[in-house]
């Protein structure tokens, strides 16, 4: 084995050698031993923890003292005949090796290497000199006896718990009964330390004889089936490791998308993995899982992860960096990756391993490379032992954490991702799709899935997807946004009303009847009627609003077009029209037709608030009692003084007769006069006023509706999104059945069937086109901000 040679000082060679073996010390203690075997100086711990090994408990030792000469670097071993080994008698200070005469003459006679410092090794010790170091070794044995048993002590009480099993659920429900089950300090310091590897490769044992010296810490067994399902923990105590187990790939399980998913969670929480193999070559699957890893942990956790760190307060941040990855390759019948080489070429292999498969490992602060060659059992950890003990003491990158720490961000994944894997994805490119970790809604009119991370909607954040979506008719999926506000910066929806919000409840009705619908902006104002002008109307899409293709989600309220609940508003509005009418005994249908005539009539026409009696015969207007206007004058008549008709083409009435005045009948001119006459501009407004009049006759229709049972046409008004009359049984609040005393009534928010004293409260729903107060049940009123 190869180690370093003796210490020197400047003035020669010191009688102290340091150990070769650096297997528990590091290389910085004293050489107590040499061992012709191993061929190496060896302290007193590392001879101790070497030769208590069943393969190397048989070794010869010889214990060395101060002036001790060791064995020649070059000559040494031969054939293993022990009386052909040349004790060194210089030490080359250039190449830090140790030279018997012939090998000094061999290799250092010429070239460069003949300018080397050799440093003479000092005369054999005298006997009294030998005898003391001997004596002084003995109490350093003791000592490591006494740390090797304290230390067995220590891990005899170490045990494994289940930490979470194969559904993904954490066994361990708070931060208390972690810490209890490891059995350390709440405020004590840790790092997390996981394994990796496909089924049956030794990863329960390669744990219990890296960190617990062979005690069965972890379960393990010679059967086919696994031994290891879900995730176990348990705690080494000596170097204040969590040391975490992991169920084993390509096993045979149902829910080997889950089980993969859970295995990047340990892996977000751990500061150093293992990826143990024990193929005889490294296979493909082992940088396509660190590769795949590196890239879900980037694009899923690390996001999480800082949220995690901020919504709990924690002082240490859980994503700085990636963990450590040690691959543990062990052999039998191949050499060592780079085993010819430089170590530097090994790292070079790796990445270059990485680059074919086009992986790249970016995530973790380090890939580390660490085999062992087994030609007879068992298999030699020293080497691994070392590694991670090196790794764990660089806090660099991936800073020591409280047993807290550790479970929260373990929990925090946990919750954020769960649940099953629809259809069970098999990804045979890829060891971590995005669907084992992203939102399993699919667009309902595309089939675009949504892009965020499971159960976002919890946090208020709403479904998102990478793809534009298609138009669907059964779910107009289509939305209108404001021209003007767009090309403003600003980006407000729009949605086709039959009334503007600023409108009476009637009134609205009575413009919705003539103006038809209308678009309002909330910050333009009302910016279209779909019946403005009588003829020549613009399609809103050419001129006052944009047009967007949205995706429809599962579970959402859809796209609440004002149009969709018109019906129940005219009944609504009937209801409340005939209401307010009734309260001044005026008949509903006088008072629409008397608004609806101010609003239509020409310029010159007498406003109907205006006349009080007939013009001619000065007749005082009854509630009753029908108002007519001239024709040709504008004034106000009553029925006896304005039954004549006659055509009044200069008004724009045409060459149909029309109602005119006594007065203005006996002064028309001849027929043939008037076809010779010229219109006048006026006529534009009596156009209107001509189809007004077919309108006000429509508007009697409609008021005729009040005559009408309410119920016989509430199927025909129910908005889409209300439950059928015929399916509400009971109160969707307080569950009390409906009877022919307890009338049930639609929540105008959700649509469900309440009661009325679960719905007392009157609030505006504007998302579902009810700009002014409605009924809403308890629930809804409940819900915080603009229903």
């Amino acid at each position: 084995m190869s180690g370093h040679g003796s210490s020197s000082s400047e003035k020669g060679v010191n009688t102290s050698l340091i150990c070769q073996e650096s297997y528990s010390c590091g290389g910085s203690e004293e050489a107590a031993f040499e061992c012709d075997e191993c061929k190496s100086l060896q302290c007193v711990r590392c001879d101790l923890e070497l030769h208590s090994q069943e393969r190397l408990k048989n070794h010869e030792r010889v214990q060395i003292g101060p002036g001790h000469v060791p064995c020649c670097d070059h000559c040494k071993g031969g054939d293993g005949d022990s009386s052909k080994r040349h004790r060194s008698a210089v030490r080359c200070q250039n190449c830090k090796v140790n030279l018997c005469q012939d090998c000094q003459k061999r290799t250092h006679s010429g070239g460069n290497k003949k300018k080397h410092q050799l440093t003479p090794y000092p005369p054999p010790p005298k006997p009294a000199e030998v005898r003391s170091v001997l004596t002084s070794v003995q109490p350093a044995v003791q000592i490591v006896d006494d740390a090797k048993s304290q230390r067995a002590k220590l891990l005899e009480k170490v045990s494994s718990f289940l930490l979470v099993d194969e559904n993904e659920d954490m066994q361990i429900k708070d931060e208390a009964s972690f810490v209890k089950r490891l059995s350390c300090d709440p405020d004590q310091l840790l790092k997390v330390v996981s394994i990796f590897g496909n089924t049956g490769e030794g990863k329960s044992h390669t744990l219990n004889h890296t960190f617990f010296t062979g005690r069965e810490v972890f379960k393990t067994s010679p059967t086919q089936e696994s031994c290891t399902v879900g995730v176990w923990a348990a705690f080494d105590p000596l170097r204040k490791v969590v040391v975490i187990d992991t169920e084993g790939l390509l096993g045979n399980s149902s829910k080997q998308g889950q089980r993969t998913r859970l295995l990047l969670k340990v892996l977000a929480i751990s500061d150093l993995i293992i990826y143990r193999t024990h193929a005889d070559r490294l296979h493909d699957d082992l940088f396509k899982f660190l590769g795949d890893a590196s890239d879900a942990y980037l694009k899923h956790f690390t996001k999480e992860l800082k949220a995690t760190t901020a919504r709990c307060g924690l002082d240490v941040p859980l994503s700085t960096l990636g963990p450590a990855v040690v691959i543990f390759h062990e052999t039998v019948h191949t050499t060592l990756l780079g085993s010819d080489k430089s170590s530097e070429s090994v790292d070079r292999l790796l990445l270059e391993r990485f680059r074919k498969l086009s992986r790249f490992p970016e995530a973790f602060s380090s890939v580390q490379y660490w085999g062992t060659q087994t030609l007879s059992p068992p298999t030699d950890f020293r080497g691994l032992q070392n590694k991670l003990e090196q790794l764990l003491d660089n806090n660099a990158t991936r800073s020591p954490r409280t047993p807290l720490v550790i479970f929260k961000a373990l929990q925090a994944l946990s919750e954020r991702f769960n649940g099953e894997i629809v259809g069970e994805l098999v990804a045979h490119s890829c060891f971590f799709p995005d669907e084992y970790f992203t939102c399993s809604c699919l667009c309902l009119s595309c089939g675009s899935g949504c892009k965020n991370s499971m159960n976002h909607l919890g946090e208020g954040v709403r479904h998102e997807a990478k793809h534009r979506c298609r138009y669907s008719p059964q779910y107009d999926n289509r939305i209108y946004t404001c021209k003007a506000c767009y090309e403003g910066g600003k980006e407000m929806i729009v949605v086709p009303k039959t009334s503007a919000s600023s409108d009476s409840p009637w009134m609205g009705l009575a413009k919705y009847a003539w103006s038809g619908y209308v678009i309002e902006c909330p910050n333009c104002g009302v910016i279209y009627r779909s019946r403005q002008y009588w003829y020549g109307n613009q399609d809103p899409v050419d001129t006052v609003v944009r047009t967007e293709i949205q995706h429809v989600w599962p579970g959402s309220d859809g796209f609440l077009k004002d149009n969709s609940n018109a019906a129940q508003r005219l009944l609504d509005g009937v209801n409340l029209v005939a209401q307010s009418v009734s309260e001044l005994s005026v008949k509903p249908a006088k008072a629409v037709t008397s608004w609806l005539t101010d609003q239509i009539a020409p310029a010159y026409w007498k406003p109907n608030s205006l006349i009080l009696g007939c013009y001619k015969c000065h007749t005082v207007f009854q509630d009753n009692d029908t108002k007519h206007h001239c024709r040709a004058c504008g004034e106000g008549f009553c029925d006896g003084c304005s039954s004549k008709a006659a055509p009044v083409p200069e008004r724009g009435w045409g060459l149909a007769p029309v109602r005119v005045c006594d007065i203005c009948f006996e002064q028309r001119a001849s027929y043939a006069e008037i076809v010779e006459a010229e219109l006048e501009e006026e006529e534009g407004g009596t156009l209107a006023r001509k189809v007004g009049e077919a309108v006000t006759n429509t508007i009697g229709v409609v008021v005729t509706a009040i005559d009408i049972p309410l119920g016989l046409v509430k199927d025909a008004a129910r908005p889409a999104y209300w439950v059928p009359d015929q399916d509400i049984l009971s109160c969707h609040n307080c569950q009390r059945e409906f009877t022919a005393k307890l009338s049930k009534h639609h929540c105008r928010a959700c649509g469900q069937g309440v009661c009325d004293e679960c719905s007392p409260e009157r609030r505006p729903v504007p998302s579902r086109g009810w700009d002014h107060p409605v009924r809403v049940c308890t629930s809804c009123t409940q819900k915080p901000g603009e229903l």
